[in-house]
């Protein structure tokens, strides 16, 4: 199947980026370098592009998008090894770094990859193949204290219990291994709603868990930040709102708050500042980009730049 995934919030993200001609950018998520594309466009021969992504065929669909580039490196990584990753390249500061977080559309779409609840394909939801860990681990193996708290935690799901219940009755009689088998077992566990497939907040859980996304991200968004370069930008694109709500803590933490009395003119509590929050409220998809792109209706861009604070400055 061809990697086809269409960037989401693609012109608000590059302009967030604010990129220099020569400066270096991280896409921590590069996919089929949709965002990349647009970002090396920019840069100068003396630019550099690092592009990072667990999954192997996303790589490979990158590589070919980006052929008729040379100032780029591919890395097989995961993007919460951020710090480690820019260290092995030699490389101390970045101009800015970018991440779209969640599954890709190819991901979803490829249903050999077990992602989908509208396929009967073996459990999988692994976003980097060479990890052993899959869905199968989860759904047979986790006690149902453990799969109704992850259901109910990254999947914001009120019938967490239930799910979980019933799925440990059934593998009671035979293991689960197929996505068409795990989202019956959902769909019986709980009365129709409206609000898209029954299987669908649970299947997401199950992704979090399987690809570790939420537990990391916190510290990962810290670690990016620290690696920018005075006045660089860290631009993240979340889907739902676990990530938003670790990002958007990241950032609060990151931008540090004064704790002076308001009527002195100055700050004098030493608070640390590693930047500012340039955007209060997330950036999302306009009604133009819905049209073309569904799956950019949960999107949200939030924006981060990277500024050291001087005592005694003015508030």
């Amino acid at each position: 199947m061809e990697f086809k995934h269409i960037p989401v919030l693609l012109n608000e993200t590059i302009e967030g980026l604010n990129i220099k001609q020569d400066g270096i950018y991280v896409d921590g998520t590069i996919g089929g370098a949709g965002h990349s594309k647009k970002i090396i466009e920019k840069l100068s021969e003396k630019g550099l592009l690092i592009g990072i992504d667990r999954d192997e065929e996303a790589l490979k669909a990158a590589k070919e998008n980006l052929k008729p580039y040379t100032n780029y490196k591919l890395v097989h990584g995961n993007h919460d090894d951020i710090k480690q990753i820019l260290q092995e390249l030699n490389i101390d500061k970045v101009d800015g770094i970018l991440l779209d977080l969640g599954v890709s559309s190819y991901q979803l779409d490829e249903r050999e990859r077990g992602f989908s609840y509208n396929s009967d394909n073996i459990l999988d939801m692994r976003m980097d193949k060479s990890q052993k860990f899959s869905a199968l681990d989860v759904v047979n193996k986790y006690s149902e204290e453990n799969l109704a708290k992850i259901i109910f935690e990254y999947g914001e799901e009120k019938f967490s219990r239930a799910i979980a219940r019933n799925i440990c009755e059934y593998r009671k009689k035979q293991e689960i291994t197929t996505t068409k088998m795990l989202a019956d077992i959902i769909a019986k566990s709980k009365p129709y709603a409206k609000d898209g497939h029954p299987a669908k907040r649970t299947f997401q859980a199950i992704r979090i868990e399987v690809n570790n996304e939420i537990k990391p991200l916190y510290n990962t968004v810290l670690d990016s930040i620290q690696l920018l370069k005075e006045g660089g930008r860290l631009c993240i694109i979340t889907f739902h709102s676990l990530e938003d709500r670790a990002v958007k803590d990241a950032y609060i933490e990151a931008q540090g708050k004064c704790t002076c009395p308001k009527d002195l003119p100055y700050c004098i509590c030493g608070y640390k500042s590693f930047g500012k929050i340039i955007n209060k409220k997330p950036i999302e998809a306009s009604e133009e980009e819905l049209k073309i792109n569904s799956r950019a209706q949960s999107a949200k861009l939030r924006i981060f730049e990277r500024r050291e604070k001087q005592d005694n400055i003015a508030k």
